[in-house]
This record gives C-alpha cells, structure tokens and sequence, in this order.
C-alpha cells in the first residue's frame, strides 16, 4: 500500500475513534455471518463501535493518537471495541457476548494506557462503573450532613414536643 493511502487510512481510523482512549480488542473471525451480523447490530445499540483493520494500520494510528497499551494485544485478527458510558460498562457487554457466543474471543484491552490481558477484561466488568461509583461517593458525602441532622432534630423535636404540651396545657386552663 502506497504511504498516500496508508497516511489516509489512518487519518480515518483516527477520526472514527475520536478521543476514546479506552478500547478492548477480541478476534471474531470464528463467527459465522448471522452471528457476527447480529452481535454488530446490538453493539450499535448500546453506543458501542466496532473496527476491523489490519494491526500494523491500527496500532499507527493509536500511537498517533496518543494510545499506549495494544501492542501485545494487537495480532492475528482483531476488531478494536470502544464507547458505551465507560470502559467498565464496556468490558460487561463483551463479556456477556463472550458467554452468549463461544466462539468471540477476548483478547485483551487498554485502559488508561495499561494493557489488559482477558481475564483482566472479564475482572474489569465485575468492577463498579463510573455512575456507581459517582453514587457511592455521593452517599458518603451526604452522610456526615444526615447524621449531623438527625442529632440537630432529636433534642431539638424533643424541646418542640414540651413545648406544645405546654402550650396546651395552658390553652385548656
């Protein structure tokens, strides 16, 4: 291939990822036509995108990109995978495909710059996800205010209770 084309190619491909820098490559080259078609089609549903392209070609446009971590993962057959909410959520979806079809096959994955072999994957998706995380910590923020509240209102609904029966007490007097 001419270096015009490949330079092209790669601005392509480079375009296609956008700023994603989290991606997960498996091999599906096993899969028969209706399988691949069909596990394709529910990528697209859950905003996920898939690209299948020669290795050399991909990991130059990574590296032009600034994404570190594919070489080891990046031989034979491959499809790069990348989008969903985040890269947890990501890994889950393959993983559960992985399951449903035996014959798509986890390569590994890079994820903030560190390669992850499969079973990194497979952990990686029983990890909590960016909005459970964005969760947990806000329930953590929120609980020195909550219990801060609940001493401020113990005494302070205990005096207001005196105070009616107080009240009461002299309006039938």
């Amino acid at each position: 291939m001419a270096r015009l084309v490949k330079d092209m190619v790669i601005s392509e491909i480079q375009a296609r990822i956008g700023d994603a820098r989290d991606f997960i490559v498996v091999d599906v080259s096993r899969l028969d036509a209706i399988s691949a078609n069909r596990w394709r089609l529910a990528l697209r549903k859950d905003r996920i995108h898939a690209l299948t392209v020669k290795n050399s070609i991909a990991l130059n446009a990574l590296k032009r990109k600034g994404v570190k971590g594919l070489d080891g993962v990046l031989t034979g057959p491959s499809t790069l995978l990348w989008g969903s909410d985040d890269i947890v959520s990501l890994s889950r979806a393959i993983t559960k495909w992985a399951k449903d079809l035996q014959k798509l096959e986890i390569k590994g994955a890079a994820v903030e710059g560190q390669s992850l072999n499969a079973a990194g994957v497979e952990t990686l998706s029983k990890s909590a996800g960016r909005l459970e995380t964005i969760g947990e910590l806000a329930g953590l923020m929120l609980a020195p205010g909550r219990q801060l509240a609940g001493c401020l209102q113990g005494p302070g609904g205990q005096l207001a209770g005196q105070l009616k029966t107080l009240s009461e007490k002299e309006a039938t007097e």
